[in-house]
């Protein structure tokens, strides 16, 4: 497997919000290769990283054994952040981020079948030691299941078909690699409807990761632990790189930061709900114009930040 070097997205930005001080805890929720976690890192803070890929926390204490005992790289989903704190004896800290999505040294690693531009095993795993791959959630999804996911964390218009030719196929003992699944998802669709910049697998793709991972639904726990995680004063970032998981980001942000919920026409609050967060970023932060013609990857990126009020 190649070395794991990922290109941090919004580093000046996210740190910018966080405003990492010497003294303060942070936690980096999906460490990667170490970029976010060096940066607060080297504004005097200490970071707790986790990532669920043992390539990526290798790479990460590589990059940052030098920091000593201001560095701690634990092997967790960012879903399980709350059970990894108490298991370290951290009552709650100054900050936390989490930076979605897949990376770079992921998708370009054929033996984790995350690519449709290699051939390499229906897994797709971010942890590979947890969980079932691809291969066997084949083997338990129906064709509606399928469709159905295809469909919604794909936002692919043509989830049927696909569906349809991928059940099939697997049934039938006909379906072995991630190129025999890019080529039947490509077959699936009507060629006069192929995007134009992007493969005609990409959104069948994402959906199937996202499903294997559990990925939405590990952040959706995430943002409602961060009442439990987060202290007052401090702050908390995400990064996502599509509508789904921007969305899930917003809303849980904009209810933390959400006051009296009584209706409009009651003259005085009745239901005495006061706000505990507010938020930082009104409108989703986007890569500069300069970060996006250096890296690609983060013209999608989305970062949003909220602070718990003291």
């Amino acid at each position: 497997m190649q070395s794991f070097e990922h290109r941090t997205v919004l580093r000046r930005e996210t740190v910018d919000l966080l405003a990492p001080a010497p003294g303060k805890v942070f936690l980096d929720g999906t460490l990667g290769a170490g970029g976010h976690a060096e940066a607060l890192l080297d504004a005097g803070a200490q970071v707790i990283g986790l990532d669920q890929d043992p390539a990526a926390l290798d790479a990460a204490r590589t990059r940052l054994s030098s920091r000593g005992e201001r560095f701690i790289a634990e092997h967790a989903n960012f879903r399980d952040a709350r059970g990894v704190l108490d298991r370290l004896g951290v009552a709650e800290v100054d900050g936390a981020l989490v930076d979605l999505g897949v990376s770079s040294p992921q998708l370009d690693s054929p033996e984790r079948g995350f690519s449709f531009r290699a051939r390499g095993p229906l897994d797709m795993r971010m942890d590979p030691t947890r969980g079932q791959p691809l291969s066997a959630l084949l083997a338990q999804w129906d064709e509606r299941a399928l469709a159905r996911i295809v469909e919604t964390l794909g936002e692919e218009r043509f989830a049927r078909p696909i569906a349809r030719a991928i059940h099939r196929a697997h049934r039938k003992g006909e379906l072995e690699d991630t190129a025999q699944l890019a080529e039947l998802v490509a077959r699936s669709i009507p060629r006069k409807a192929w995007p134009r910049d992007v493969h005609p697998a990409t959104r069948t793709f994402q959906a199937l990761r996202i499903a294997v991972n559990d990925e939405l639904g590990a952040l959706s726990t995430f943002v409602g632990d961060l009442p439990r995680i987060v202290g007052r004063g401090g702050r908390a970032a995400a990064i996502s790189f599509h509508s789904l998981e921007d969305r899930i980001v917003k809303q849980g942000f904009a209810k933390l930061a959400t006051g009296c919920i009584c209706p409009p026409q009651l003259p005085v609050c009745a239901c005495g709900r006061v706000a505990q967060w507010k938020l930082l970023t009104r409108k989703a932060v986007q890569a500069s114009a300069a970060e996006q013609r250096e890296n690609p990857r983060s013209r999608s990126a989305r970062l949003r930040a909220v602070e718990r009020l003291a």
